[in-house]
Protein backbone atom coordinates (compact mmCIF):
# COMPACT_ATOMS: atom_id res chain seq x y z
CA UNK A 1 0.00 0.00 0.00
CA UNK A 2 1.16 3.92 -0.73
CA UNK A 3 -0.79 6.81 0.77
CA UNK A 4 -0.30 10.29 0.11
CA UNK A 5 -1.67 13.09 2.21
CA UNK A 6 -3.05 16.41 1.35
CA UNK A 7 -2.69 18.64 4.37
CA UNK A 8 -4.54 21.53 3.19
CA UNK A 9 -7.78 19.84 2.47
CA UNK A 10 -7.01 16.76 5.28
CA UNK A 11 -7.03 14.31 2.23
CA UNK A 12 -5.53 11.15 2.08
CA UNK A 13 -5.17 9.16 -1.34
CA UNK A 14 -4.29 5.42 -0.39
CA UNK A 15 -3.49 2.93 -3.31
CA UNK A 16 -3.65 -0.52 -2.33
CA UNK A 17 -1.58 -3.51 -4.01
CA UNK A 18 -2.30 -7.31 -5.33
CA UNK A 19 -3.62 -8.98 -2.09
CA UNK A 20 -3.91 -6.02 0.19
CA UNK A 21 -7.40 -6.68 2.23
CA UNK A 22 -9.56 -3.28 2.47
CA UNK A 23 -10.31 -3.47 5.68
CA UNK A 24 -6.60 -4.00 7.10
CA UNK A 25 -5.23 -1.34 4.68
CA UNK A 26 -8.31 1.47 5.77
CA UNK A 27 -7.75 0.50 9.52
CA UNK A 28 -4.01 0.19 9.84
CA UNK A 29 -3.89 3.78 7.85
CA UNK A 30 -7.03 5.19 10.15
CA UNK A 31 -4.48 4.23 13.66
CA UNK A 32 -1.60 5.67 12.04
CA UNK A 33 -2.96 8.66 10.90
CA UNK A 34 -4.81 9.38 13.84
CA UNK A 35 -8.09 9.40 12.23
CA UNK A 36 -11.26 9.61 14.07
CA UNK A 37 -13.65 10.96 11.87
CA UNK A 38 -13.85 10.62 7.75
CA UNK A 39 -15.58 9.53 4.79
CA UNK A 40 -13.91 7.92 1.67
CA UNK A 41 -14.82 6.46 -1.62
CA UNK A 42 -13.16 3.84 -3.78
CA UNK A 43 -12.53 2.30 -7.68
CA UNK A 44 -10.63 -0.22 -8.35
CA UNK A 45 -10.50 -4.07 -8.60
CA UNK A 46 -11.55 -7.24 -6.45
CA UNK A 47 -10.28 -10.86 -6.52
CA UNK A 48 -11.85 -12.10 -3.82
CA UNK A 49 -14.99 -10.30 -1.61
CA UNK A 50 -17.83 -10.71 0.21
CA UNK A 51 -21.02 -8.31 0.52
CA UNK A 52 -23.52 -8.98 3.25
CA UNK A 53 -27.84 -7.76 3.09
CA UNK A 54 -28.77 -6.68 6.27
CA UNK A 55 -32.32 -9.18 7.55
CA UNK A 56 -34.46 -6.84 9.84
CA UNK A 57 -36.73 -10.13 10.48
CA UNK A 58 -33.82 -11.71 11.96
CA UNK A 59 -31.60 -8.87 13.04
CA UNK A 60 -28.58 -10.67 11.05
CA UNK A 61 -26.31 -9.89 8.43
CA UNK A 62 -26.61 -12.30 5.21
CA UNK A 63 -22.89 -12.97 3.59
CA UNK A 64 -22.71 -13.21 -0.37
CA UNK A 65 -19.16 -15.02 -1.19
CA UNK A 66 -18.21 -12.85 -4.28
CA UNK A 67 -15.21 -15.23 -5.59
CA UNK A 68 -14.57 -14.18 -8.80
CA UNK A 69 -13.03 -10.90 -10.53
CA UNK A 70 -14.62 -7.92 -10.04
CA UNK A 71 -14.35 -4.04 -10.64
CA UNK A 72 -15.34 -1.98 -7.87
CA UNK A 73 -17.55 0.29 -9.55
CA UNK A 74 -18.51 2.35 -6.55
CA UNK A 75 -17.93 1.83 -2.80
CA UNK A 76 -17.76 4.13 -0.29
CA UNK A 77 -18.27 4.70 3.50
CA UNK A 78 -17.04 6.26 6.38
CA UNK A 79 -14.66 5.60 9.80
CA UNK A 80 -15.47 6.29 12.75
CA UNK A 81 -14.36 5.28 16.47
CA UNK A 82 -15.60 3.12 19.30
CA UNK A 83 -13.57 3.90 21.92
CA UNK A 84 -9.78 3.38 20.64
CA UNK A 85 -11.47 1.49 18.26
CA UNK A 86 -11.56 2.06 14.30
CA UNK A 87 -15.46 1.35 12.76
CA UNK A 88 -15.23 1.49 9.17
CA UNK A 89 -18.83 0.67 7.68
CA UNK A 90 -18.57 0.39 3.67
CA UNK A 91 -21.00 -0.21 1.11
CA UNK A 92 -20.09 -1.09 -2.41
CA UNK A 93 -21.23 -2.10 -6.06
CA UNK A 94 -19.42 -4.72 -7.42
CA UNK A 95 -19.36 -5.07 -11.32
CA UNK A 96 -19.28 -8.85 -12.47
CA UNK A 97 -17.70 -9.77 -16.25
CA UNK A 98 -20.46 -9.36 -18.88
CA UNK A 99 -22.60 -6.41 -16.50
CA UNK A 100 -24.12 -8.05 -14.40
CA UNK A 101 -24.07 -6.94 -10.72
CA UNK A 102 -23.92 -7.55 -6.97
CA UNK A 103 -23.85 -4.77 -4.00
CA UNK A 104 -24.53 -4.38 -0.34
CA UNK A 105 -22.89 -3.63 3.02
CA UNK A 106 -19.33 -4.65 2.12
CA UNK A 107 -17.71 -7.62 4.85
CA UNK A 108 -14.37 -8.36 2.84
CA UNK A 109 -12.33 -6.78 -0.45
CA UNK A 110 -8.89 -8.60 -2.12
CA UNK A 111 -7.54 -6.56 -4.08
CA UNK A 112 -6.44 -7.25 -7.84
CA UNK A 113 -5.07 -5.67 -9.12
CA UNK A 114 -5.50 -2.30 -7.74
CA UNK A 115 -7.68 -0.03 -5.23
CA UNK A 116 -7.79 4.02 -5.19
CA UNK A 117 -9.25 4.70 -1.74
CA UNK A 118 -9.88 8.82 -1.39
CA UNK A 119 -10.10 9.70 2.31
CA UNK A 120 -11.24 12.86 3.39
CA UNK A 121 -10.42 13.47 7.15
CA UNK A 122 -13.08 15.68 9.56
CA UNK A 123 -10.57 16.66 11.75
CA UNK A 124 -13.03 15.89 14.56
CA UNK A 125 -14.59 12.12 16.16
CA UNK A 126 -17.33 10.15 14.83
CA UNK A 127 -18.42 7.89 17.18
CA UNK A 128 -20.18 4.91 16.49
CA UNK A 129 -22.29 2.86 19.44
CA UNK A 130 -23.66 -0.49 19.23
CA UNK A 131 -28.17 0.27 18.97
CA UNK A 132 -29.99 -2.24 20.84
CA UNK A 133 -33.12 -1.57 18.97
CA UNK A 134 -31.28 -2.72 15.74
CA UNK A 135 -28.38 -4.86 16.67
CA UNK A 136 -26.04 -2.29 14.52
CA UNK A 137 -23.17 -0.29 14.90
CA UNK A 138 -24.57 3.31 14.09
CA UNK A 139 -23.04 6.75 14.41
CA UNK A 140 -23.87 8.57 17.69
CA UNK A 141 -24.26 12.18 16.90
Amino acid sequence: MKSQTFPQHRDHLLVLNPNDEFFACLTEFAKKTGIEGARFAAIGAFESSTVAYWNRETRQYENMEVSEQVEVASLSGSIGRSGDDVKIHAHAVLDRRYGSAIGGHLVRGVVYPTLEIFVVDYGTRLTRRMDDKTGLWLLDL
